[in-house]
């Protein structure tokens, strides 16, 4: 691995953090450590590196944010890669804005509001970037991205650089055609947003931070939703109405404030997290039958 790194290095590929603590790259804030971290400063370099990393063998995975992932314990012997750079933001019309993978979907939120564009409002409490939102398909309040993205231009497996539509894009309840079609990687989307009214805009945005203060525990890691809701029922309320909320497995917590929610509430290890996520699922399959699934991606527990 250290040669590799160090021929990366003489390549320029990007910037290149070796033997990484992948705790402080998730918004869970746990995980191993990982042989590197790499931020290709382009498409070219990911191309590149991609190219290499691929003909070798070596594990590799995009994190964005790590805002959706949660990571073992264990020694991740491979490279992690961030789309940071992927960061352009270009108008195309007055409605239509191109935005790379790498740009922050809460920033971006805020900024289209303040140009009185509406339809990303539901974003602006989702803390990924726009890649990890497209390939989640990640909503809130009765919308989604694929209620606004219009093409998304990936990085097929064998490296071509392709536009897919929003209908070939598969868009359904916090899925997509990136996560059921492994190794594309979204590199830049084009939304389509409509004219709004800014200081509407700005209000709905801060009515529903005031919510998600009075309703989350924004205040320990977390990521988010952990079940996605099963058709015609809230996750949250079924384990509620089992007691769940509080129940704890080292230092994993079910909130107390949403029981949709897993916090690391006290130096919580991912084998905790994971224990107390396979835990809820079991006593919400016996008593509702129902399997809920999971919003996070496992990783490195193979």
């Amino acid at each position: 691995m250290d040669q590799l790194l160090e021929e990366l290095e003489k390549l320029n590929i990007g910037k290149i953090e070796r033997e990484v603590s992948i705790d402080k790259y998730t918004t869970y804030r746990v995980g191993g450590v990982a042989a590197a971290l790499i931020y290709p400063k382009n498409v070219p370099s990911l191309r590149k590196l991609l190219e290499i990393l691929k003909s070798r063998g070596i594990l590799f995975k995009i994190i964005g944010f790590g805002s959706n992932l949660l990571f073992s314990s264990k020694h991740y012997d491979g490279i992690l890669i961030r789309l940071d750079s992927l960061d352009d933001l270009e108008f195309l019309t007055p409605y239509k804005v191109r935005v790379g993978a790498g740009y922050s979907l809460v920033k971006l939120s805020l900024q289209m509001a303040k140009r009185g564009l509406a339809g990303l409002e539901f974003a602006a409490g989702i803390p990924g970037t726009v890649g990890g939102a497209v390939f989640m398909n990640a909503g809130a309040y009765k919308s989604d991205m694929g209620y606004i993205v219009q093409d998304v231009t990936v990085l097929t497996p064998d490296l071509r650089i392709i536009k897919l539509e929003n209908k070939e894009m598969n868009f359904h309840y916090r899925t997509s055609f990136l996560q059921t079609h492994p190794g594309y990687i979204c590199l830049e989307v084009v939304l389509r947003l409509d004219k709004g009214n800014k200081s509407v805009i700005e209000d709905v945005i801060k009515d529903r931070r005031k919510r998600r203060m009075e309703s989350q525990p924004l205040n320990y890691p977390s990521a988010g939703s952990v079940f996605r809701n099963p058709e015609g029922m809230y996750a949250g309320e079924m384990i509620e109405k089992l007691g769940l909320k509080g129940f704890s497995i080292g230092g994993a917590k079910v909130s107390e404030k949403h029981a949709n929610f897993i916090i690391n509430y006290n130096h919580a290890t991912g084998e905790d997290i994971k224990s107390l996520i396979d835990y809820v699922q079991a006593k919400v399959k016996e008593k509702y039958q129902v399997e809920l699934k999971v919003e996070q991606e496992f990783v490195n527990w193979e």
